[in-house]
């Protein structure tokens, strides 16, 4: 340590049942530094506030104090209160909690209208980030249509195949098992008013309005949409990304709008494909259980569903297809660099994926019904 240098200090201050701590001097490895046991003295608060009151050098000796107090406060239930400190040291401390997550509840007694109110501007801001993506990709695509031979047919492509032919198999089982519980479900209550036939009616609705496409996006979201997520947040920790831009290449235009398109082009095909498995499955139900002729079915199935309900399958497929690919891309470039914040990013899309393609859904089940569609 310098002649010139401040040594570590942390003073404690009680306020009501909050001890406030502050921070101060230079905070060296290789120096000195104030213990927590000994500065909590054997007092026992709800809350912990840090506060900078003259911070000069520091390193990691400050943040394995401030670890310390986090340990502390998970084992004992109290809130540890980090916002005041500098956003560096913020930064840090939260990537090196992540590192050693732990099963013990973290800050319980947090006030219930602030951990509210935390959580509210936190989805405020992964909503502003979504709709910034989102920005930044409609200006690409603007870009690109501008000069189309800037765009990766080749990648594009690539990913046509891996999303769309790739995924056949999966989609098909699922599809046709979905038709055969639908079918099966249909028939426990159309059998008691000698409905029979109308299982064809059941099948060929729901799985041409609702769901194909939603089975379609489920199936694609936790494959492909953690697959982009993976796949970018490695180019990420690799500083791969890092080297695009370097070299004035948009990380957007080069990446994300192939996938993009590649999952645009191809949710509506294989939503398609999979009403007619669906349909399948209940032809092949109905005929071993209710005993009802593939032309039976097939005639009666046509006296209801028509183009406008192909229409709003693939209107939906496609919204789809793009929400599962501004997520996993989303997700993969915001991942941190290491290989946990990979396998982070990788659950978090497929999350956001899911429950967008939800919400979509009831938006476009309510929209629908207005237009009359």
């Amino acid at each position: 340590m310098s002649v010139s240098a401040q040594p570590a200090r942390a003073e404690a201050t009680q306020e009501g049942e909050a001890l406030a701590v502050t921070l101060a001097g230079d905070w060296i490895i290789t120096a000195p530094r104030p213990g927590w046991n000994s500065l909590l003295a054997g007092r026992a608060p709800k809350r912990v506030v840090l506060r900078d009151a003259g911070l000069g050098q520091w390193d990691s000796s400050v943040l394995l104090f401030l670890f310390e107090v986090q340990q502390w406060a998970r084992l004992t239930g109290a809130h540890a209160d980090t916002k005041a400190l500098p956003a560096k040291i913020h930064a840090l401390l939260n990537q090196m909690s992540a590192s050693h997550e732990t099963t013990v509840p973290f800050d319980r007694s947090q006030n219930f209208i602030e951990g509210v109110g935390e959580a509210t501007l936190d989805l405020a801001r992964k909503g502003r980030k979504f709709a910034s993506f989102l920005g930044e990709c409609v200006l690409g695509a603007v870009r690109l249509v501008k000069r189309p031979q800037k765009f990766r047919w080749a990648d594009c492509l690539d990913e046509m195949q891996q999303c769309g032919a790739m995924a056949l198999p999966i989609v098909s089982l699922i599809s046709f098992l979905v038709g055969v519980t639908l079918a099966y479900t249909g028939a426990i209550v159309l059998r008691q008013y000698g409905g029979d036939i109308y299982v064809a009616d059941l099948i060929g609705l729901s799985m041409v309005r609702e769901m194909g496409a939603l089975m379609t996006g489920v199936v694609l979201a936790g494959r492909t949409g953690a697959a982009f997520a993976a796949t970018l947040g490695n180019m990420k920790a690799n500083e791969e990304i890092d080297a695009l831009e370097t070299l004035g290449l948009s990380a957007v235009d080069f990446l994300v709008l192939p996938r993009l398109f590649a999952l645009f082009v191809m949710m509506p095909l294989l939503a398609m494909y999979a009403n007619a498995l669906g349909i399948v499955g209940g032809m092949a139900v109905s005929m071993s259980v209710l005993k009802i002729p593939p032309t039976a079915y097939w005639v009666e199935m046509l006296t209801i569903v028509d183009l406008s309900d192909l229409l709003v399958g693939t209107i939906k497929a496609a919204t789809f297809g793009l929400i599962i690919g501004l997520s996993g891309c989303l997700r993969g470039i915001e991942a941190e660099r290491s290989a946990a914040g990979v396998g982070r990013a990788a659950t978090s899309a497929v999350v956001t994926a899911i429950l967008l393609i939800i919400v979509a859904d009831a938006i476009f089940a309510v929209l629908f019904d207005i237009l009359k569609l």
